[in-house]
């Protein structure tokens, strides 16, 4: 029986290169009872979520001065925002949506044609390979 071969790739992204994951944006996962579920992760683990998601804030470790926030939510099972065939879906922080995306379009990564501003950060959305919808976010004080 042979193994399978990894398929080749592209080298890593370099760590100087704009349009790179900085961290993990946010946790989104669906529940068919999620006031209950929001009251059972506050009650037993503390993660205090009122329906707008808990903030749990971070710092960079190569630049401690450097705040950010991943944001955990549980959102209804009636939710559109994920995709009805996964139960979760993260959102990565990323330096530069603009150069990951063209870089990820370049690679041949499925992107969402939609795109999401806020006065928190642009949003945009891709595909792994199995299907699994990706959020990707550029906090509004994520370029230098």
């Amino acid at each position: 029986m042979q193994s399978e071969q990894p398929e080749k790739s592209k080298p890593p992204v370099k760590m100087e290169q704009r349009g790179r994951i900085l961290g993990i944006g946010g946790v989104f996962f669906k529940s068919a009872n999620n006031h209950e579920m929001r009251e059972w992760y506050s009650k037993h683990l503390g993660i205090a979520d009122k329906g707008q998601g808990a903030m749990l804030p971070w710092r960079e470790h190569d630049d401690p001065q450097k705040e950010h926030i991943t944001v955990w939510t549980i959102f209804p099972s009636s939710t559109n925002y994920i995709p009805a065939t996964q139960q979760f879906m993260v959102n990565y922080i990323v330096d530069d949506l603009d150069a990951l995306l063209d870089r990820l379009k370049e690679e041949g990564v499925k992107i969402d044609a939609k795109r999401m501003n806020e006065s928190y950060g642009h949003f945009a959305w891709i595909y792994d390979l199995d299907g699994n919808k990706i959020e990707l976010w550029e906090p509004m004080s994520a370029k230098p």
